[in-house]
């Protein structure tokens, strides 16, 4: 296990979760997670692989994006059932419960303030959620469950409520991170970047066949 410090230097290309996971979760012995720089296409003959990017945000200079058509709110436990269906009408290969969703509430760097909704004030039905998480000990802004709706893609809906966590927290985390699969069809990385997320990290989970 790395250092704090190790990991202040670098989060992104020194682990590939954040540094308050890696302290407590331990990697199965059919798995091997490689950084970019440490990967070989010769391993695959033994194992399938997963990719996944990881960016890090400064928490400066923070756009604010405006709408008149959609409200932001603070998500409560009473919310998780939304929150599970948007989730799910958002991929076509995840299902998670709300089991799932409630365990999140129980880890250290839960933060009520960090889970937010953007509802449509129209039809007042919330079409996106956003999740985050904050590691007081590496003042590090973790963005998690980050989901808009298909139908109500290309609206701004997802920068909204990324830059609403960023702005919320720039004067109490040092940093923000995020990660996702390489390979998502709705391509996450290129909001992430809109918002001013930067880095070319990529690590490998590898699973034995």
């Amino acid at each position: 296990m790395i250092t704090l410090t190790e990991y202040l230097n670098n989060p992104c290309g020194t682990l590939s979760i954040p540094y308050w996971k890696a302290k407590i979760i331990t990697i199965p012995s059919d798995m091997i997670i490689l950084h970019d720089r440490d990967f070989s296409s010769d391993i695959l003959s033994e194992y399938t692989d997963e990719k996944y990017f990881r960016l890090y945000h400064s928490l400066k200079d923070i756009p604010e994006i405006a709408t008149d058509d959609f409200e932001i709110t603070t998500a409560t436990r009473r919310d998780i059932k939304a929150i599970v269906q948007i989730v799910n009408d958002s991929y076509t290969d995840i299902s998670i419960n709300k089991e799932l969703i409630k365990s999140y509430t129980q880890t250290p760097v839960y933060n009520k303030n960090l889970w937010k909704m953007v509802k449509e004030k129209a039809t007042d039905k919330y079409v996106s959620c956003g999740l985050a998480d904050y590691d007081a000990e590496a003042k590090e802004l973790i963005l998690e469950w980050i989901q808009v709706l298909p139908e109500y893609r290309g609206k701004k809906i997802g920068q909204l409520i990324v830059n609403e966590l960023l702005f919320r927290m720039k004067d109490v985390a040092d940093f923000a991170t995020v990660s996702g699969k390489v390979d998502n069809e709705t391509n996450p990385e290129a909001l992430y970047r809109k918002c001013g997320f930067v880095g070319n990290d990529v690590w490998h989970i590898l699973h034995k066949k």
